[in-house]
């Protein structure tokens, strides 16, 4: 039974009890029977911060009783937590010293959603990616353990849920620390996200007879009669065995566990921070890796976040009682996600070879709307990208049109499997990769600013990105159509631009660019790749209008292959030529018109000015923020082609001054 109690009211909230704590230290000091209130009080105020603030929310509720006890048993920061993902971090982070940051969390300037190494000591892994907790744990141990300046023993933990333990990388590390057998401890706090258990007392009971202080010390001193020849090491071993079978008995969980050389204990309720002190302490003393499965309710103690915590994961302001977000005013274009989603389920009407393949992100990438709909032909593979990657190449090799939706920064976590299984054999995979560009609140670690240049240098792939919604049904079937190897799609967080979508998808010629506006005074010449294409449209108006500058644009569309015919045409009339786009300017679309120019004797005649984003990693803010930090926003396209055509020693651009001022 829980010791925490669900708060139906969080306004007029008293916190004494966390009002006097700043820090672990202060924490260790409290009396165990007092932790209890503590946990009560910390979701209370994470429910009333994040009503306002916005954020990952259900995770951390969940983690309460968790986070509260790792913290009072162990020496953090001496000894190591290790965060999975972090969207279970935020009490982490108010009981280390930022309960008064918290109101800033996400926003510019204001501190990370995740766990980052140069924000808090406490912090000691930069994650935000799943499954990564139990590999950089392993490491920490292990350094531990060697003899070098600074090293020093201690206590290392990692604390993995909300859907990690379907991640490949969490049991290459299973087997790899059991192989090692040092003291690590992993905490899996599993909210029926990762593995469903069977869960009973008996297997509790078991798991604390074997880790015992009397059974733990005789399995020490047994251990040593061994090591001395005084036993036979098969005795021990066929004991051990014996040990394993029957904790496999009881809990089907532990029979994986025990396997990868990990003692296993549990299940425990997560929720009763007592009886998880109780099994961390006797995991401080083993002699070998321990999981502890801790079983939480995301969610908890906020009842519509427990009744949806699929919807409360990540949530914007919202009222506390009944937990309505508020609306927004007006009527908004569709999120280019929603638009994929649906498109998909029609050219799966249509075409009985379609599949959509989702890596545990059904609800991001818009792919529930495929599997409420039409449910066999979507399949959700886990956290496991590398899998879905090589799952899709399976599915094309005989006849099929799989399509990864995968959001762009995630897709970096299969690279190989692009590489090795699609590009080299050249199978028609669709990769329709979301959150393309600066994605806002989530920063570094999401945004996906890589793609294009991470894509592009591979043979048979095909790359491009629509200027708005209506352009990125188009190249949906466009993809589905493409026969002749892969193809990639990348499109951005948020909504669409607001086009009319009713017409029936078109199918684009790949590599055929769109020449959108031709300026008589040719100027400038703006060429957009993706949603940047509003922008010089916008910009070329605010020039032509405001400046007399005239600036024809181009829709590239496609950044490989490149459209050379209409790019050389076009570069070859203009002496300014200017890239946009919401990428990495190094080896990005700019990067390949560059390249273009070179190679065709086009730098002497005109100049290229690159505008993306910078050799930097972006912070969190929103969008608009960020876009107008990394200087590829409207305002900033403006200023440098009035800058460049003002001051540029082009003869060309210097003629044109010189008729424009008569």
């Amino acid at each position: 039974m829980s010791n925490t109690t669900d708060s139906s009211k969080h306004d007029s909230l008293s916190t004494p009890l966390l009002d006097s704590i700043s820090s672990p230290t202060e924490l260790r000091r409290l009396e165990r029977g007092k932790l209890p209130q503590l946990c009560g009080e910390l979701r209370n105020d994470l429910i009333a911060t994040v009503s306002q603030t916005g954020g990952h929310f259900a995770s951390s509720l969940g983690a309460v009783e968790l986070t509260v006890a790792a913290h009072y048993v162990f020496d953090t920061p001496k000894d190591r937590v290790v965060w999975d993902v972090g969207h279970q971090a935020y009490i982490h982070k108010i009981l280390t010293g930022r309960r008064d940051q918290l109101p800033r969390v996400r926003k510019l300037g204001g501190i990370s959603g995740f766990p980052k190494r140069d924000e808090s000591p406490y912090d000691t892994f930069g994650v935000a990616h799943a499954g990564t907790s139990i590999s950089a744990a392993t490491g920490m141990l292990e350094a531990s353990h060697h003899d070098f300046p600074g090293s020093e023993q201690r206590n290392v933990v990692a604390i993995i849920g909300d859907g990690a333990m379907t991640a490949g990388m969490a049991f290459e590390a299973l087997n790899h620390a059991g192989q090692l057998h040092r003291k690590l401890i992993v905490i899996l706090n599993d909210n029926e996200m990762s593995i469903a258990p069977n869960v009973g007392a008996m297997s509790w009971a078991f798991s604390k007879t074997l880790s015992g202080k009397l059974s733990t010390s005789a399995r020490r001193h047994f251990k040593s009669l061994v090591e001395r020849g005084v036993i036979p090491q098969a005795f021990y071993r066929a004991l051990d065995k014996a040990e394993e079978a029957t904790q496999g008995f009881l809990s089907t969980p532990g029979m994986l566990f025990t396997a990868f050389g990990f003692r296993y204990l549990g299940p425990i309720d997560g929720h009763n921070v007592e009886q998880v002190i109780d099994a961390l302490e006797r995991a401080k003393e083993q002699d070998g890796p321990v999981l502890i499965h801790a079983m939480t309710t995301k969610g908890k103690g906020y009842a519509p976040a427990e009744r949806d915590p699929v919807k409360y994961h990540g949530v914007g302001p919202f009222e506390i009682e009944g937990g309505t977000f508020a609306k927004k005013s007006g009527k908004s274009a569709p999120a280019y996600t929603t638009v994929f989603g649906e498109t998909l389920v029609e050219l799966c009407k249509d075409d009985s070879r379609v599949v959509g393949i989702t890596a545990a992100m059904p609800d991001g990438t818009g792919l529930s709307i495929l599997q409420d709909k039409m449910p066999d032909r979507y399949f959700d593979v886990g956290i496991a990208e590398q899998h879905a990657v090589t799952f899709a190449a399976g599915l094309a090799c005989e006849g099929m049109k799989p399509v990864c939706a995968i959001y762009s920064t995630f897709l970096q976590r299969a690279y190989d499997q692009v590489v090795h299984d699609v590009c080299i054999q050249s199978l028609p995979v669709v990769f329709a990769m979301d959150r393309g560009g600066l994605v806002g609140a989530d920063g570094p670690t999401h945004h996906g600013v890589f793609d294009i240049g991470y894509l592009r240098l591979l043979p048979n792939m095909t790359v491009m990105a629509p200027k708005d919604e209506a352009e990125l049904r188009d190249m949906m079937l466009t993809a589905i159509k493409h026969e002749a190897g892969p193809i990639a799609l990348r499109y951005p967080r948020g909504n669409g631009v607001g086009v009319d979508c009713s017409r029936a998808p078109q199918e684009i010629e790949i590599g055929r660019a769109e020449l959108l506006r031709l300026a008589h005074g040719r100027h400038a010449l703006l060429i957009g790749f993706g949603h940047t294409v509003q922008f010089c449209m916008e910009a070329a108006e605010i020039l032509s209008r405001s400046h007399g500058i005239e600036c024809s644009v181009i829709n590239a569309r496609f950044a490989k292959p490149l459209d050379e015919q209409l790019l050389g045409e076009m570069i070859s009339e203009h002496p300014l030529v200017m890239t946009v786009e919401d990428h990495a300017i190094q080896g990005g679309f700019g990067s390949a018109v560059l390249e273009f120019m070179a190679d065709n004797g086009l730098t002497a005649g005109s100049s290229l000015v690159r505008l993306g984003i910078d050799d930097f990693f972006v912070e969190h803010g929103t969008q608009a923020e960020l876009q107008k930090i990394c200087k590829f926003d409207v305002d900033a396209i403006v200023d440098r082609v009035y800058s460049e055509v003002r001051t540029s020693s082009s003869p060309r651009l210097s003629l044109l001054r010189e008729v424009h001022a008569r």
